[in-house]
């Protein structure tokens, strides 16, 4: 009778201690995904954001839709933007990007200087 009671109290330590080990290793994965995956991911895109709001009128940008063009006007949530000679179109702030282009040309001519 002795013997049954400590091999279920030996039972119960083992389940409790499987059961300790589970949630470590859920906060664990957790804390994985938060800095591999969801950090990164909202840096990236505080960092598109505060780009957006420093674009300004004769900014060269592509649109998510992949047009290229210049910022004729700058709205509170749109761009107003010049694709060709004559023909504007108006596109929310969340669909446009700077044009990688322009940046590779600003950096050669601060490399010449």
């Amino acid at each position: 009778m002795m013997f049954n009671l400590i091999l279920l109290q030996a039972e119960g330590a083992a389940q409790q201690g499987s059961q300790w080990s589970f949630w470590i290793m859920m906060i664990l994965i957790f804390v994985v995904f938060y800095f591999f995956m969801i950090r990164p991911q909202t840096k990236k895109q505080k960092e598109l954001q505060a780009q957006r709001e420093a674009m300004k009128k004769g900014d060269k940008v592509v649109t998510a839709g992949g047009i290229y063009g210049e910022i004729k006007e700058v709205q509170e949530t749109t761009f107003i933007i010049t694709i060709a000679k004559d023909v504007t179109i108006k596109v929310s702030k969340d669909s446009v990007f700077a044009d990688a282009s322009d940046a590779v040309q600003a950096a050669a001519k601060d490399e010449k200087k």
